[in-house]
């Protein structure tokens, strides 16, 4: 287990990265470390790694301390945005070098034969002779990840490693990662500002907002059941849809709808209703069209086809929200609809952010 202890990280004596962040990790987990750029992510690989230390806070390994040991020591492997090759080198030299480097280096057909097995793992067989120029950018990444793979590490890193990739190479080698290290019982760490990214790749996903974790849940959890309005806003594509309402009497009430508090469930009351103003998040899905108990009625100003599914936009309480259903819709632009809201996945948020229910 990787146990993160109040981690600070202040550069120049003025700026805060880390504000005392927690974290724990689970043997053989697959963690996505989420936010957006300069919340913290990066900063806490690169400790994590021994390349950088920390300004307070500890990090333990099996329940201890590593601070102060150094990165070769660490059994910890790295995969950086920007491949890392040696450009004179060919794939199979690449792969092999981190076998031949170190106190535990192989002799050179121990070397060999392993960077084999990995560079089968990673179907780069018929690359084996070439040298990085000569490799498409998916297949560089490959032979970043093979070098990682091939040291047999405890706990892998990867900063952004797929940043530089086009969507199909994204798509490909994120399931390519997944296999390989769940097979291996790695315990990785994967950084990303891409939530569909962290939604399809993690066991678990860790939210960081400004130098802290909000949020560590399974994927499904955090994107169901958001600690606060961040999270809600920060997961989901399209994001949340997002109403101020107020509370009169059982009802939190709009200008142009109204939500009965008795058809919610009581015991997902997460604390009373004290206050006059609310944010209500209701998710695109989980608008209903045409139900038999319907809640407004709107136009739709906008019908966007987004692979399977279609965003139906339309404006309600003088905001643009959205709508997802199926392609097959015969909704068009223009079209009046009766529009229902599933009670069960209702969010409220106070103003400052908390959630209440």
């Amino acid at each position: 287990m990787i146990k993160i202890e109040n981690l600070h990280k202040v550069f120049d004596n003025k700026y805060e990265v880390l504000k005392g962040l927690n974290l724990s990790i689970n043997e053989g987990e697959l963690l996505c470390l989420l936010g957006a750029s300069g919340c913290g992510k990066s900063t806490l690989l690169n400790i994590l790694a021994g390349l950088m230390q920390p300004t307070s806070g500890d990090i333990k390994f099996e329940g201890c301390s590593v601070l102060n040991t150094p990165p070769k020591d660490r059994d910890i492997a790295l995969v950086f945005q920007n491949y890392a090759l040696y450009p004179h080198m060919t794939v199979l030299e690449n792969v092999m070098f981190p076998l031949r480097v170190g106190k535990n280096r192989l002799s050179k057909e121990q070397a060999k034969k392993r960077a084999y097995e990995y560079i089968e793992v990673t179907k780069l067989e018929k690359f084996i002779n070439k040298r990085p120029h000569k490799l498409s950018g998916g297949q560089q990444q490959s032979v970043a990840i093979a070098a990682a793979l091939v040291q047999e590490p405890k706990i892998l890193l990867l900063d952004e490693p797929l940043n530089n990739l086009d969507a199909t190479l994204r798509l490909k080698i994120r399931e390519e990662i997944r296999i390989l290290v769940k097979s291996m019982n790695i315990t990785t760490i994967f950084v990303t500002h891409d939530q569909e990214e962290a939604l399809s790749l993690s066991d678990k996903i860790a939210l960081v907002q400004d130098g802290h974790v909000v949020q560590l849940d399974s994927p499904q959890e955090i994107y169901l059941e958001p600690a606060n309005l961040f999270v809600a806003k920060f997961m989901g594509n399209p994001s949340m849809n997002l109403f101020i309402m107020r509370k009169q009497g059982n009802r939190l009430i709009s200008n142009d709808f109204k939500i009965d508090l008795k058809l919610l469930t009581p015991s997902k009351f997460k604390d009373e209703l004290f206050e006059e103003d609310f944010f209500v998040g209701i998710r695109p899905e989980y608008f209903l069209i045409a139900p038999n108990a319907p809640v407004f009625t709107t136009n739709i100003i906008q019908k966007e086809l987004v692979g399977k599914d279609c965003i139906l936009h339309f404006k309600l309480n003088k905001k643009v929200a959205k709508i997802i259903v199926s392609t097959n819709s015969r909704v068009v632009e223009g079209n009046k609809i009766s529009v229902g809201i599933d009670y069960n996945n209702i969010h409220i948020f106070t103003i400052d952010g908390r959630r209440v229910y």
